[in-house]
């Protein structure tokens, strides 16, 4: 590697007033340029004031909240941490804190993931050696605050991640809880994809003077992926899935099912006919969710069958295909499930099972990303049936539509 590929990395961010030990860091991850949300967030954040980022997933968030802590931050002896996290989902704080250590300034800089699931001893033993860095979902950090473990007196940084996320499942008390542990005397960083009035009375109250940084499209960024959908029923999505897999031979795929009992009835036949298969739902013991999350990372799991617990917040590059074995029951749902592949601006892939009967569903998800999702269909392989007409002389009854592959309602694009 020639001398002038090393120094390309930083070059991207030097104009951002880095610091030497945060550009080496950057060059060490291999992060060659900044992406619109860190160029446009960092330097507000550097300057002290208080930032509201609103920007989709997978574009470069993380990295956007943390650089500008990190750049300030010294070895200090002080004790508690000086920066605390929140983020709505375990997933989403180990994957931040491992963000952490990767562009860490220097050995001595530590940060500590702490959530549900997870052994209390442990936490309390690492808090106790002394973190820079907490990030944490509110239950948890709200647990160690009661308890004594944690104190929150000298944090000067605080972080809200994915705070539209956090306020739907709930979380605004716990957050308000924490925030009022933290001295007033604060920067407050606040990483939202949408702004409800609910997020906003948050800043307004929590926040003083926010700069607000808006990168959200009006229309959701799905156009570096490839949308299309298959009418099946219910009986035939199984075979349709190996066929799919076997067609697009994914890199890395999540199959996502509605279901907890739905996801593990999947995984189980699909062992039985795929390799580096795995699932991931709510009722996993955190351990076991950690390790399947670290192989998928690592690129060790092809297909992972997961709900909605991992389609929000999760950054896995290597994932080219998102299959909706159960099509969401929203919109938004379908937007966060997609949003996992092309990530970065990569380009992706995502699938959807339809059955005759989800017609207006797909039209409400069609009318969401403002586009016509083709339909696609596997070569030599009858994905739904025809139904045999009932016959003149049965006994009258509601008469269902046969022969239609979706029921299609009128669209306002």
């Amino acid at each position: 590697m020639t001398t002038a590929t090393l120094q390309e990395p930083a070059a991207g961010f030097q104009a951002l007033s880095l610091s030497p030990p945060i550009l080496a860091a950057l060059n060490r991850a291999q992060y060659f340029q900044p992406t619109p949300i860190q160029a446009a967030l960092i330097p507000h954040a550097l300057t002290g004031r208080d930032v509201i980022g609103q920007a989709q997933t997978g574009t470069g968030k993380t990295a956007a909240f943390l650089l500008p802590f990190m750049n300030a931050w010294h070895d200090t002896s002080e004790p508690g941490p000086q920066a605390v996290v929140l983020a709505p989902t375990r997933e989403l704080v180990v994957q931040v804190a491992q963000e952490a250590t990767k562009l860490a300034p220097s050995k001595q800089f530590r940060a500590l993931a702490i959530y549900g699931g997870q052994r209390f001893r442990e936490q309390l033993i690492e808090l106790k050696r002394g973190v820079n860095l907490v990030v944490g979902t509110p239950g948890r950090v709200l647990d160690h605050l009661g308890r004594g473990t944690l104190q929150l007196g000298r944090v000067r940084y605080a972080v809200l991640d994915e705070a539209d996320r956090m306020l739907d499942i709930g979380f605004r008390p716990d957050i308000e809880r924490i925030l009022r542990h933290c001295p007033q005397q604060r920067q407050t960083l606040l990483l939202s994809a949408t702004l409800p009035d609910a997020v906003l009375r948050l800043a307004q109250r929590y926040m003083h003077e926010p700069h607000h940084i808006n990168l959200s499209p009006e229309k959701p960024a799905v156009d570096s992926i490839r949308q299309s959908y298959f009418t099946v029923d219910e009986d035939r999505k199984f075979d349709l899935l190996l066929r799919v897999i076997d067609r697009e031979n994914p890199r890395q795929c999540i199959i996502f099912c509605q279901r907890k009992r739905t996801a593990d009835l999947l995984y189980r036949d699909l062992r039985e006919q795929r390799k580096r298969v795995a699932t991931m739902h709510g009722d996993l013991a955190q351990p076991i969710r950690d390790r399947i999350m670290q192989y998928f990372r690592d690129g060790k799991i092809v297909c992972l069958v997961a709900t909605d617990v991992v389609g929000r917040g999760i950054d896995v590059t290597g994932i080219s295909h998102i299959i909706n074995y159960d099509l969401p029951e929203d919109a938004d749902n379908y937007i966060h499930r997609i949003g996992r592949t092309g990530r970065m601006g990569k380009d992706g892939v995502a699938i959807s099972f339809v059955t005759p009967e989800e017609g207006e569903r797909l039209t409400q998800i069609e009318i969401c990303v403002n586009m016509v999702i083709r339909q696609d269909q596997i070569e030599g392989f009858e994905s739904f049936r025809p139904r045999v007409k009932v016959q003149e002389e049965a006994p009258k009854r509601a008469a269902p539509v046969f022969g239609r592959p979706v029921k299609r309602y009128s669209r306002r694009l």
